[in-house]
């Protein structure tokens, strides 16, 4: 156990990688206080639990587990504290999504309203930076290279 949290730890003092981890927590941070909080026109938890599992029937378990990746994952990638686990845990949930509402719309995301839904541009992106997170770790300036560090 103690060598797993070692190597999630683990990290590499690169600015380049800090540069992903931000950019991935800073985009899906208020996808996430949406989800949450109701902030930026979302409907807080109650709305959300209600709309991920009633009307895309998701199960109460994955719905929760969507919200909190996608708030607690966030802010963690921005303080870049385990920024391995949540990486991961993103690419599960966005390769999910891409899965089950997206791929049936192709790649193009719905710019110009002239589709039925999304496609999977946008979580293709995710999918790429949070993968250079799980690869790498947190990067220069991050709570794990400073645990790291100091063990």
């Amino acid at each position: 156990m103690k060598n797993l949290v070692k190597q999630l730890l683990k990290t590499n003092p690169n600015i380049g990688l800090s540069i992903a981890r931000l950019t991935l927590g800073l985009v899906i941070f208020p996808h996430g206080a949406q989800k949450l909080l109701g902030l930026f026109g979302g409907y807080g938890y109650s709305g959300t639990m209600d709309f991920l599992t009633t009307q895309m029937g998701l199960p109460s378990i994955v719905a929760f587990s969507v919200i909190m990746i996608e708030f607690f994952g966030s802010i963690s990638l921005i303080l870049g504290f385990f920024s391995r686990f949540w990486a991961i845990a993103l690419v599960g949930m966005f390769t999910g999504i891409i899965i089950t509402t997206q791929l049936e719309h192709g790649f193009f995301m719905n710019w110009f309203g002239n589709q039925e839904g999304e496609g999977y541009e946008y979580s293709l992106l995710v999918i790429g930076l949070a993968l250079s997170v799980t690869v790498n770790g947190s990067g220069k300036w991050s709570i794990d290279g400073l645990i790291s560090k100091n063990k």
